[in-house]
């Protein structure tokens, strides 16, 4: 027998849940809180690609903008409780949603060979893999 925790997800109804802008980092932010993004942390497009552009405490930033698969829905988790080991439950509840979000690389270019890009495709490849196969 597993004395395995269990995670407790608490939702709100879909039309009370505020959608919000979400950046992946190429770092640890040692902050739990809000922070002012829109007016501190401001990307510029490049002309040529979907690209942007940002400098993050001194160091440049290059990112691209993704969507989610489609009909998937990305979830903010904040933690209601945290427990005290590995083996209580945990809860957590949705915060916020969003349909995109922005990854960044430490000065190198966004590339289709990037793990969240790579992530975001997989439902559609699992769906190739496992679904039904047309003769």
């Amino acid at each position: 027998m597993s004395n395995s925790s269990v995670t407790h997800v608490q939702m709100s109804s879909a039309g009370q849940t505020e959608r919000t802008a979400v950046h992946l980092m190429p770092c640890e932010i040692e902050h739990n809180g809000p922070a002012q993004v829109s007016q501190y942390f401001t990307a510029a497009m490049k002309d040529r690609k979907h690209e942007k552009t940002v400098s993050f405490r001194g160091r440049g930033l290059r990112g691209q903008e993704l969507s989610c698969p489609q009909g998937y829905t990305g979830l903010v988790l904040k933690e209601v409780n945290k427990p005290g080991s590995d083996q209580e439950d945990r809860t957590v509840r949705v915060s916020s949603v969003f349909d995109k979000l922005t990854y960044w690389n430490m000065e190198t270019p966004p590339n289709s060979d990037d793990t969240i890009v790579m992530a975001m495709s997989w439902p559609e490849l699992a769906e190739a893999i496992h679904g039904p196969v047309d003769d």
